[in-house]
């Protein structure tokens, strides 16, 4: 049995997966890395729901505040990146903690990434410049369109990955799914995979509050000063977009508000469906700390993991 582990905490958005990785941190006395693909970026605090500083003091993170909003980052990036980074914390403690919601991140780095057939750039540009022209709702009826497999349980507000998963069907007929399916990689340490979750009516008001919040935190400005950027991949996300369309007289505030709290629930929902089917050992509600740090001490101990 390996001698490092790993505690991979998943879960929906806002359901309280920061706060349940930090204690489970300074419980286990070791660092955190961040499986979100949003809230690595420096630029951008509020509306991505980075941990607070003093969050970030109460344990270190790894993969918070590491990028820039015109890196081009992929799940095999972070699978590189996670995997320096585990190696450097398991240096000094035989636990790390991994957290976040993004499911293809935390399969990269638990499993490891199929090999997909390269690309033809012509035809990568050609989607780009596609995407660029008529917008989000051209590439979501696109992807729906042509590989519904990866639409009906992929990221739809992530550009980055819709254009990734048309351009892979386009070029060989098949889904992205279909290249997702292979062999895993054998890792030198163990994961334990446990799962946050809530009653959906809890969440949605979470996800609600969340969103008022956010707006009274300077969301609004936030994203005013990111307007010029707008372009950008990462910056193309729930809680942006939709003020970048109010900055645009494209609708009013109190809708675009509307429209976040609404696209992120829809993200919730997808991100419940990606984890049910991801392998978590366990799912605790984020209120059950004695619960989570006893399943994970008795998981240590099995045997035959």
């Amino acid at each position: 049995m390996p001698s490092k582990t790993c505690i991979v905490v998943s879960g929906p958005t806002a359901v309280g997966k920061t706060s349940v990785a930090i204690q489970l941190a300074q419980h286990f006395k070791t660092s955190i890395i961040s499986a979100d693909s949003r809230q690595c970026f420096r630029e951008t605090s509020i509306g991505v729901a980075k941990p607070t500083e003093q969050e970030l003091g109460e344990a270190r993170h790894y993969f918070i505040d590491s990028h820039y909003v015109h890196d081009n980052l992929t799940a095999a990036g972070f699978e590189q990146y996670a995997l320096d980074a585990i190696n450097e914390i398991f240096a000094q403690n035989d636990l790390a903690i991994m957290v976040g919601g993004t499911g293809l991140y935390i399969k990269a780095f638990i499993e490891g990434l199929d090999q997909i057939p390269n690309i033809d750039p012509s035809l990568r540009n050609s989607i780009v410049n596609d995407y660029e022209t008529n917008g989000i709702n051209w590439l979501k009826s696109a992807v729906e369109k042509e590989d519904p497999s990866y639409f009906s349980t992929g990221e739809q507000d992530n550009p980055q990955r819709m254009m990734r998963a048309l351009e892979v069907v386009r070029s060989t007929g098949k889904s992205i799914r279909h290249f997702q399916s292979g062999l895993k990689k054998t890792r030198s340490f163990q994961v334990i995979h446990i799962g946050l979750q809530s009653p959906r009516d809890v969440l949605v008001e979470r996800i609600n509050r969340r969103v008022d919040q956010m707006i009274k935190d300077g969301l609004v400005e936030e994203a005013q000063g990111l307007y010029a950027l707008r372009h950008l991949n990462a910056l193309q996300t729930v809680g942006y977009s939709e003020l970048f369309e109010y900055f645009e007289g494209k609708t009013t505030l109190d809708k675009a508000i509307e429209l976040i709290k609404i696209h992120t629930r829809q993200y919730a929902k997808r991100q419940v469906t990606w984890f049910s089917k991801a392998g978590v050992e366990a799912f605790f509600s984020p209120e059950s700390l004695p619960e989570m740090i006893s399943f994970v001490e008795h998981a240590l101990q099995a045997p035959n993991r």
